[in-house]
This record gives structure tokens, C-alpha cells and sequence, in this order.
């Protein structure tokens, strides 16, 4: 289903200026269209060419580029298509998964991210085609939960280098070492520290493996160019005594940096990518939550930046939130009725729970009131229980959303109450798990929201990896029965649930919203990442699916269907972003040229300005 109508062409009214300006501008066209479009220059040839993951096309040379590139007699002769290239490949590909084993997975999910990303170091165009056409088998390879994989073993999986390493022993050099990346201009940075990957804890710079991860889905979903996009790994030590004690760790083996040494190295790094870059959008991924908070309110008015973790994570939440509204059979507007408990007081746990209350609180009428209201909707409990203002020492972040102890003594619950008394006694709408402790939805806890008030309650099991889920979808319709709403964080099957019919597991995943905010900031050129252009985002994929599939409990959209809800998504940023006075254009395309635009004629801008997966014509040039 697209959000918008595609439009075969621009609209006869839009002005012959603003219509030329709707084609991508040459910079982009020389990598994105076929033939008959502008060659790209290369600067280097021969085997130097094949080496080049960038400009190789392997046996699709052809006879005049093989030619003109001295590439005659390096290749065998037979010049394949491109589709026949990625059909020799997909036989490779399924013949080593027969016979690869990784542990005991059936699924193999190691060997085939191996061999994928041989095809990455070889051939970058062919490997986002099949990412691309493929998306909904290998996202997860490339993506959550296998990246959790590669990134624990990533010391022994390491063969090229992919992105930059910036670390504590670089201090004071990293505003030349910026200068060692080779692409003139870089639109996409995600970086991490490594200290909170997925579920899995401290991994140092093994953490790298996610800001891969994560741009692979920017370029397959958004069409960001690839030789735009940059992986960072900033390594301030680790925490992990393994890595510490392992003689064949890449990274730093010291112990990690805090307060004032550790901002001093973010703040270099992002004063150095920013200076090189002025237009660079940088993602935060998977900061420990002392950090991720903090470093948010410290970029967020000054930089293009967002955290994924904390923003990404809550904009897929609310749309799920929203959308289980709708398989309740409720209009959207009634999502500040919803009673929420919600399991985990992290960077993500809270994120979601802020997020989900400016929702509940515009809705309401966004004054002092609308936001008192909204914030006694949500229970929130961490590994200690019930938060309430009870508690000592309670994390400044988790502070707003603690019940005052005569609203827990009215419900008959008290300061570290249970996540099972909690549900008991509050029967909320939804249960929602950000907790990464795997399992957490227990049996006992899910008999207790038999008592739900409502008909349908929700349960969101966002944790990432799998093994992380607080609960799977077959214990929660077994014990539930086909009554209720099921997401999680990571994929999993549906339930047959006998009789035809079917349980829904929705996969709640971060993809479906980082690469629309991403590209949708970076084409309106807004100078900040707003609340207002999250919100807009969240709201886009919440009304994505049909009122049939929401009642079917189909919350959210197949991620083969993400090239068209990412589109959709941008536009929605980009409109918020003009709506709020923050837009400053893109390339030839300045703010009042967007302002003109209808909410046809963005989304028609966005496509146009999505990278694709084809070869250019190389010719080469002396430096």
C-alpha cells in the first residue's frame, strides 16, 4: 500500500523552474540512472578498478569500458548482465548455506552474513541490489538479531577495513584524521562507543559492526548513496574484562572513560565531522543509557543529529501504540485513554515513554494539563519494581514518570512492586517490554493480563536479539488466546492458531522510521531534528496500514514494502520540517522552492532523489 499516490509526472502547474529542480541534480543522476546518463570519472584503472568495491562491476564491463579501463583479458569474456550476475551469486549463496554451519543455528545466519559480505567487499552496486530485492530475507542478516552475532565475534570476522575508528589515544588529531576518509562530501554518520550493543551489553569496538549494519538499511531503504555514508566506532575502552583478557581484541584494552574525559572525546569527534561535513546528519547508536540522554540534550539544538536508541526506538513504538488503537477498533484519538505499563527504565524504555506522552498530550490539547493527564497513564517498572517517587537516588530520566506513592496506595501497589502485581492491579491496555531480559513476560505475568481492561490489550516485546524478547508470540497466544496484539523488536513467525486462523507477530522494527528521518532530513535541509519531524514521522507509519489489516491485528507493514513506507516517511519530515521554519533546502532546491511543493510533489521530490543500485558508465581521467 503507498502512503501517497506515486505520480507518473510532476503536476502541469508546478513552474518549469521547480519541476527541472524535482529531477535529481546531476551529482546524483551520475549513479542512479541507466543509460543514456552522465559517466562517472574514475581515476584509476586496471586491476586497480577491480579492487574498487565501489566501481567494480566484475563480468558486466563491458567490451568498451574493458577497453577504455585496460580491464581486456582480467575478466573472463563473457559479459553478464547485471541480473545474471546476482542469479550466479544466489546459487553460490544458497549452495554455501547447505553446507555451512555456524553452531546450532538452523538458519545458518552467520555463513550467509560471511558471504554477503565478500560480496560487499567485492562489489558494492550488486550487493545493495540484492539487499534491495531481498530485503525481507536479509535485513535480518545484515541487521537485528544476527548483527548481535557478528558483532560479538567481530575480532575474528574483521578482513577490510569498513568506516573510521576514532579512539581516546587520538585525542587532539581528530580534525586531520577526518580528512583521511576519501569522499568529498559524507550526508550519513552513525557512530557508536560500543557500550550498549543490542542487548548484549559492553563490546567495545567490536560495536562497529551496527553502524555497518545500520547504513546498509540507509542505503537499501532510504537510497542514500553509498559513497555518502560513513560507519564511526569511537573507542573509549571497554568495561568488558573478556575483551580486556582477549590477546586477539581490536580495540583499546583499557578501561572505559567517564565524565569530563569521555565528553571531551565525543565533542572533538563531533566538532571534526561537522566541521569537515556542515550538512552531515549523525545517528547515535546504541550508547549506554548514562550517556545516551545526555548526549542527546547536548548535540540535539546545535547539530543535525538524532539518537536511534532513544528517538527511533519511541517513534516505532508510538506508531504500534497507535496502531493497536486501531485493532481495537478505536479512532487513533483515543490513544490517551490507554493504560500502559511498561517494562524497562533504560535509554529505550524511556525514550518510548516520553515520546508516548507528548503524543497523548497534543492530542489532549498540549498544555499543562494535557501533559499531567498523559503522564498518569504509564506504570513504569525497572529491575527493582514499580518506580515511584518513593525511591531513593531514581534516575533523573525515569524521575518524571514516577507515580506518586498516594496514586500506588490507591491502586494497592507500593514502591518496587512486581511487573506481576503491577499488571494485576492496573489491567492496562498494553504491556510493554523494553527491559532486554529475555523471558520477562512470564507465564504468570501474561495470565494476569487475562484481567485486561481491555478486549484486545497489546503486548510489545521490543527487546533486541531474539533471545532477548521478554516473550515469544507462541507463549503469548497460547495463554492468551487469538484475542490480543502481538509486536516484537526482533522477527518472528506468525501463529497458527488452528482453524484457519492466523496470530499476528508484528516485528515493531527500527528500520521502518531511522531511514525516512534520515533522508527526509537531509533533503529539506533542516538545521535540526525536531520533535515535531519525529512525531510526523511516527504518525505516517501508524496510518500506513488499511483499517481491514489493523483489525486483523497487522500493525505493522511487511518490510519488503520499506523503499515505499521510507519514501512516505521522508516526506512527512520534510513537511514538518518546511511547516516549522526549518528547512534550509537541499543542493538546487532551496526552502521556498520546497514550501511550493504539494504532499504529492514531495514525495515525488523524495523518489527522485533515492539512490538505486545501478552501474554507471566508468571513464577513466589522470588525476
Amino acid at each position: 500500500m503507498a502512503i501517497f499516490p506515486s505520480l507518473p509526472h510532476v503536476r502541469r502547474s508546478l513552474s518549469s523552474s521547480i519541476a527541472r529542480r524535482l529531477r535529481p541534480p546531476p551529482a546524483a543522476r551520475s549513479f542512479t540512472t541507466t543509460e543514456g546518463s552522465r559517466p562517472t570519472i574514475v581515476h584509476k584503472r586496471s586491476l586497480d578498478i577491480l579492487h574498487d568495491p565501489w566501481f567494480n562491476k566484475g563480468t558486466a564491463f563491458s567490451t568498451t569500458e574493458r577497453d577504455r579501463l585496460d580491464l581486456r583479458g582480467l575478466l573472463p569474456p563473457n559479459i553478464m548482465t547485471p541480473q545474471q550476475q546476482i542469479d550466479r551469486f544466489m546459487v553460490d549463496l544458497k549452495r554455501l548455506e547447505v553446507h555451512a554451519r555456524d553452531g546450532p543455528s538452523d538458519t545458518n545466519a552467520l555463513a550467509k552474513w560471511r558471504i554477503l559480505n565478500r560480496c560487499h567487499d567485492r562489489n558494492e552496486t550488486m550487493y545493495y541490489k540484492i539487499l534491495i530485492e531481498n530485503i525481507e530475507e536479509y535485513a535480518p542478516i545484515v541487521y537485528t538479531p544476527t548483527v548481535g552475532l557478528v558483532c560479538q565475534n567481530y575480532s575474528g570476522l574483521f578482513r577490510r577495513p569498513r568506516g573510521m575508528y576514532f579512539s581516546a589515544a587520538d585525542r587532539g588529531e581528530m580534525m586531520s584524521m577526518v580528512y583521511n576518509w576519501p569522499a568529498e562530501q559524507v550526508d550519513m554518520i552513525v557512530v557508536t562507543d560500543g557500550s550498549r550493543i543490542l542487548g548484549l551489553g559492553d563490546l567495545g569496538v567490536q560495536g562497529i559492526g551496527i553502524a555497518i549494519g545500520k547504513l546498509d538499511l540507509y542505503v537499501a531503504a532510504a537510497g542514500i548513496n553509498p559513497q555518502r555514508v560513513l560507519p564511526v566506532m569511537i573507542d573509549v575502552g571497554t568495561n568488558n574484562e573478556k575483551l580486556l583478557k582477549d590477546p586477539l581484541y581490536l580495540g583499546l584494552q583499557e578501561h572505559r572513560l567517564d565524565g569530563d574525559e569521555y565528553l571531551s572525546v565525543i565533542d572533538e569527534f563531533m566538532e571534526a565531522v561537522f566541521t569537515r561535513w556542515p550538512n552531515v546528519i549523525v545517528q547515535f547508536e546504541d550508547f549506554q543509557s548514562k550517556w545516551a540522554f545526555k548526549l542527546l540534550q547536548r548535540y540535539r539544538n546545535t547539530y543535525r543529529m538524532f539518537n536511534d536508541d532513544v528517538q527511533g526506538t519511541a517513534g516505532v513504538a508510538i506508531a504500534g501504540l497507535l496502531g493497536a488503537v486501531r485493532a481495537q477498533g478505536r479512532p487513533m484519538i483515543d490513544f490517551p485513554k490507554q493504560k500502559i505499563v511498561v517494562a524497562g527504565a533504560g535509554s529505550a524504555g524511556i525514550g518510548v515513554v516520553n515520546a508516548a506522552r507528548k503524543t497523548m498530550a497534543r492530542m489532549l490539547g498540549n498544555n499543562e494539563s494535557a501533559f499531567e493527564s498523559a503522564r498518569s497513564q504509564f506504570w513504569v517498572v525497572d529491575a527493582t519494581g514499580l518506580i515511584t517517587e518513593g525511591r531513593a537516588n531514581i534516575d533523573p530520566d525515569a524521575l518524571p514518570f514516577a507515580r506518586k506513592l498516594k496514586e500506588v496506595s490507591h491502586q494497592g501497589l507500593t514502591e518496587g512492586a512486581s511487573l506481576v502485581e503491577v499488571v494485576k492491579k492496573v489491567k492496562p491496555d498494553v504491556l510493554l517490554g523494553l527491559s532486554a531480559v529475555g523471558g520477562l513476560f512470564s507465564e504468570e505475568v501474561l495470565e494476569a493480563l487475562k484481567d485486561s481492561s481491555s478486549t484486545r490489550p497489546a503486548i510489545f516485546a521490543m527487546s533486541n536479539p531474539t533471545k532477548n524478547a521478554e516473550c515469544t508470540p507462541e507463549e503469548a497466544f497460547s495463554i492468551l488466546g487469538e484475542h490480543i496484539i502481538f509486536a516484537s523488536g526482533s522477527p518472528f513467525h506468525d501463529v497458527d492458531l488452528g482453524d484457519g486462523k492466523i496470530g499476528h507477530s508484528n516485528q515493531g522494527n527500527n528500520m521502518y522510521l531511522f531511514p525516512g528521518i534520515g533522508l527526509g532530513t537531509l533533503l529539506s535541509g533542516a538545521r535540526v531534528i525536531s520533535d515535531g519531524m519525529l512525531q510526523a514521522a511516527a504518525e505516517c507509519l501508524a496510518a500506513y496500514m488499511k483499517e481491514e489489516e489493523a483489525l486483523k491485528g497487522i500493525i505493522y507493514p511487511p518490510i519488503s514494502s520499506i523503499r515505499d513506507i521510507t519514501k512516505g516517511v521522508a516526506a512527512a519530515v520534510m513537511r514538518e520540517a518546511i511547516a516549522e521554519d526549518l528547512a534550509e533546502g537541499y543542493r538546487d532546491m532551496d526552502a521556498r522552492e520546497l514550501q511550493r511543493l504539494s504532499q504529492e510533489e514531495t514525495v515525488t521530490y523524495v523518489e527522485n532523489n533515492m539512490w538505486n543500485p545501478v552501474y554507471p558508465t566508468l571513464v577513466y581521467r589522470k588525476d
